[in-house]
C-alpha cells in the first residue's frame, strides 16, 4: 500500500484508468469490518483478495486509505472522505435497486455503538436480541466506556450518553431520561435500620464514585443529595457499585436500569430523595444518512421511548424532588 501522505502531490491528478468501481465494495466491506477477514466473508472472497484490492484502489487513487493497527485496519484522513462517497454512491445505489425492483434493498454491514458501562451491558445488551430479529445483517458492536468517546475521531458511530457531547459536526438528540434512587441491600437494613429523615441518612455508610478518577462530571449523582459523606467502598464502576450495594456493604446511587428490577436491593426515601439524568443520542453529521446507522439509531430512540415508565422509576410524571446538574 502507498505510504507517505495520505493525499496526491498538490497539482497532481491520480490516474483514474487504473480504477475499478468493484474496488469501492471491497474498501466498503473492509472500512465496515476492520479485518481482511471478515471482510472476505461478508463478500464471500478470500482474504488475499481483499488484500490485493484493497492496494490496487490505493494505487488507482496514489493515496493510502488504512492503517493497521492492533484493532485492525483503520481509516486514514483520505480512507475517512473516501467512506462518507462511497457509502453516498451505496445509498443511491440502494435506492434505484428498491425503486425498480418494488423491494427494499438489504441494509447490512457494522454500527459501533458507544455508552457508559452500566447502561450498555445492563439494558443495552439485552435488548439487542430484538434488534437482530428484524435487522440480521447488521452487526452491532457495543462500547462501553468511564471516559468520553469522540465520534469526530470515528471512535463510533453512534454515542448513547447522559450529558449532551460536543465536538464539531455532531447531531445530538434527547430521546429519554433516567432516574436514580438510593439502595441498599434488605441484609444491610436489617443491620442499621431504615433512614427516615436526611439527618438519620448521614449516619450511614455509603458506595460512591473514586472523585479523582471520574471522567464525566455527571456520574457525580451521590453528591448531589448527600454531601461531605466519607464513603466505605469507591469504585470506577458503576456495575462494581451495585455488586457491592446488593451485597449488603453500603447506600449507593443507582440508576433504574441497574437496581429497578433486582429483589434483593430497596429503594430509601424515593418520596425525599430522587436524581434525573438525561438520555442522549449522537452522530457525526456524515452518518447519519447512512441505512444501517438509521437503523440502529431507530431501534435505540424506541427502545428508550417504550420503557420510559421503568428507566424513569414507575413515576408518571417522572420522580418526586429531582437534582440535576
Amino acid at each position: 500500500m502507498p505510504s507517505g501522505n495520505d493525499t496526491p502531490p498538490q497539482g497532481r491528478r491520480p490516474d483514474l484508468s487504473r480504477f475499478n468501481w468493484g474496488d469501492i465494495s471491497i474498501f466498503l466491506a473492509l472500512a465496515r469490518y476492520r479485518s481482511l477477514s471478515a471482510a472476505a466473508r461478508a463478500l464471500n472472497v478470500n482474504h488475499a483478495t481483499v488484500g490485493r484490492r484493497i492496494r490496487a484502489l490505493e494505487m488507482a487513487l496514489e493515496t493510502k486509505l488504512f492503517e493497521r493497527n492492533r484493532h485492525g485496519f483503520m481509516l486514514t484522513d483520505a480512507g475517512d472522505i473516501l467512506l462518507q462517497e462511497a457509502e453516498g454512491a451505496e445509498a443511491h445505489i440502494n435506492n434505484i435497486s428498491a425503486r425498480f425492483s418494488g423491494e427494499s434493498s438489504g441494509v447490512a454491514g457494522t454500527v459501533r455503538v458507544a455508552t457508559m458501562e452500566a447502561i450498555g451491558s445492563l439494558f443495552l445488551a439485552p435488548s439487542f436480541v430484538k434488534f437482530y430479529e428484524a435487522a440480521q445483517n447488521v452487526q452491532v458492536e457495543l462500547v462501553t466506556a468511564s471516559h468520553w468517546i469522540n465520534l469526530s475521531k470515528r471512535e463510533a458511530d453512534v454515542l448513547l450518553s447522559f450529558p449532551k457531547p460536543g465536538g464539531l459536526r455532531i447531531e445530538s438528540e434527547k430521546i429519554g431520561e433516567f432516574a436514580l434512587y438510593l439502595y441498599a441491600s434488605e441484609d444491610y437494613l436489617a443491620r442499621r435500620g431504615m433512614p427516615a429523615t436526611m439527618d438519620e441518612l448521614r449516619n450511614h455508610d455509603f458506595i460512591d464514585y473514586i472523585d479523582e478518577l471520574i471522567a464525566i462530571s455527571a456520574v457525580r449523582w451521590l453528591s448531589d443529595v448527600v454531601r461531605d459523606i466519607d464513603a466505605r467502598f469507591r469504585s470506577t464502576s458503576l456495575v462494581a457499585q451495585y455488586h457491592a450495594a446488593a451485597a449488603g456493604l453500603g447506600i449507593a446511587m443507582l440508576p433504574t436500569f441497574v437496581a429497578g428490577t433486582d429483589q434483593r436491593l430497596k429503594r430509601i426515601m424515593p418520596e425525599k430523595i430522587c436524581v434525573m439524568r438525561d438520555i442522549w443520542l449522537s452522530v457525526h453529521h456524515d452518518l447519519e444518512h447512512i441505512a444501517r446507522v438509521r437503523q440502529v439509531m431507530t431501534f435505540l430512540k424506541d427502545l428508550i421511548r417504550d420503557n420510559r415508565e421503568f428507566l424513569i422509576g414507575g413515576q408518571p410524571q417522572g420522580c418526586g424532588p429531582t437534582f440535576k446538574p
